[in-house]
């Protein structure tokens, strides 16, 4: 068993950059980092044959990105259809105008304040372009307006931040839930396990092989960090950057500041629930 088989989600190895599965293809965004891994994951979506394409997050306001992603549609032989947002953090929608006005095509998302042209997104929606197939998936819970997008034909999963590539997500505190986070990832769930989904691709990091291994191991994660943050705040650590600290002390200290928000949503969820009592944290 190779190293990169034995991570959750058995992540191929390599850049994501590139063909990940018949109908996908990442154009990766020049912006690494501790929160975004390689960059962010611009993903060109098109059935074989056809002259029309998708575009998945066309990343940050980079001129040199969208040009590259513009060009990625244009040498195939193909023009954009739409662009679809899932979500509205800026390292994904932050290029989307300057990409519009590139591309000369609509940009649909959840959030009417990211959309430019008349239609938005919502889950159940079934959307198609020259024969492409795509299933919008409503995965609140990292943002409240993330989406997934299931990509049946080729038995994939676009997950957006909702699952990484490469370790797990934040819940962005105050507009992220934990409770909501975790019944998406059971959504998601569910939905591998009846659509046959294999392959993960993701917003940032390789793409993943065994989409039922990393969404049972985000869930198992999710539920250990809740009791270790239960059991910091019954040890006697109020605010979110102690609990931290004392949680996280094996994570790397660039990621701490969005580890407090994760804290402070599942402190939340833990006092709805009863399990700590209110005004336990001081952010």
């Amino acid at each position: 068993m190779s190293e990169a088989s034995a991570l959750p989600g058995a992540p191929r190895i390599g850049s994501p950059a590139g063909p990940a599965t018949e109908r996908a293809t990442c154009v990766l965004a020049p912006n690494p980092s501790a929160m975004t891994l390689d960059g962010t994951n611009t993903w060109v979506l098109a059935e074989p044959g056809s002259d029309l394409a998708v575009v998945l997050d066309p990343g940050p306001d980079d001129e040199t990105h969208l040009r590259h992603v513009a060009d990625t549609v244009e040498r195939s032989g193909r023009r954009v259809a739409y662009t679809l947002l899932s979500h509205g953090h800026q390292d994904h929608c932050g290029g989307a105008a300057r990409f519009a006005e590139l591309t000369g095509a609509p940009v649909r998302a959840l959030d009417p304040r990211l959309r430019l042209g008349e239609e938005g997104l919502a889950d159940g929606d079934v959307l198609t372009a020259g024969g492409l197939e795509l299933r919008v998936v409503g995965t609140p819970g990292h943002t409240t307006d993330s989406l997934c997008f299931l990509l049946p034909a080729d038995n994939a999963l676009l997950t957006g931040d909702t699952v990484l590539g490469r370790g797990t997500t934040i819940i962005a505190h105050p507009d992220g839930r934990l409770g909501e986070y975790l019944a998406s990832l059971r959504t998601l769930r569910r939905l591998t396990e009846e659509e046959g989904v294999r392959t993960v691709l993701p917003g940032h990091g390789p793409v993943l092989r065994d989409a039922l291994g990393v969404i049972d191991y985000y869930l198992v994660h999710r539920a250990k960090r809740l009791a270790e943050v239960e059991s910091a705040v019954e040890n006697g650590y109020r605010t979110a950057p102690e609990i931290v600290a004392h949680v996280y002390a094996d994570v790397d200290r660039a990621v701490w500041p969005a580890a407090e928000l994760s804290v402070l949503a599942q402190l939340d969820h833990l006092r709805a629930h009863g399990l700590i009592p209110d005004g336990e944290d001081t952010p």
